[in-house]
């Protein structure tokens, strides 16, 4: 249970890292915000995906790396582009300060927990401890992934709207081919 939540929580480590380079400042208050939202869907998702069960598999399965790839991918685009033409990252793009960019980024990254969710519903696994150690995990690993991002945001200055639009994208297309490639 600890090796899938773990591994479920990777993608918003990674884009909490993305997030965290565009904060200029950092506040307990934003690496809360971040890490509870992660770990809200990642557990919702896990909930969802358990009580839909194997019936509705098939329906989940055929887009959902869709939906994360375009959320992922625009966000991401968007950084790109305003990296390439040398502007600040917009409070579109920051996640920290405009909700409804955390909240996509939330959905989007915890797709897969929906999926698992699924998959272990016809395992007979309790879903208490299940979702509860998804969750858990995905917020460390948000609220974690903010600070490092923050931190090297510093380091890197001007090109960190770059490198996390990078990221973003990265995820984006990694998640849709994973699923292309392997028809999950």
């Amino acid at each position: 249970m600890i090796a899938v939540s773990i591994g479920l929580a990777m993608d918003a480590f990674a884009v909490a890292i993305a997030n965290g380079m565009q904060a200029p400042r950092l506040r307990l208050a934003d690496v809360l915000r971040v890490g509870l939202c992660f770990g809200f869907f990642q557990g919702l998702m896990t909930i969802l995906g358990f009580l839909l069960g194997h019936s509705f598999c098939h329906l989940i399965q055929s887009f959902d790396h869709w939906i994360a790839f375009v959320l992922l991918g625009a966000i991401g685009g968007k950084m790109l582009f305003e990296a390439i033409r040398g502007e600040e990252a917009s409070e579109i793009t920051d996640a920290l300060t405009h909700l409804p960019t955390l909240l996509s980024q939330g959905v989007a990254t915890s797709i897969d927990a929906l999926a698992v969710g699924v998959s272990f519903s016809l395992l007979n696994i309790e879903l208490a401890p299940l979702a509860l150690s998804i969750a858990l995990v995905a917020a460390v690993a948000g609220g974690l992934g903010v600070v490092i991002g923050q931190r090297l945001g510093l380091v890197l200055q001007r090109a960190a709207t770059l490198v996390g639009g990078v990221v973003l994208v990265a995820i984006g297309l990694r998640i849709l081919i994973t699923h292309l490639l392997t028809g999950v």
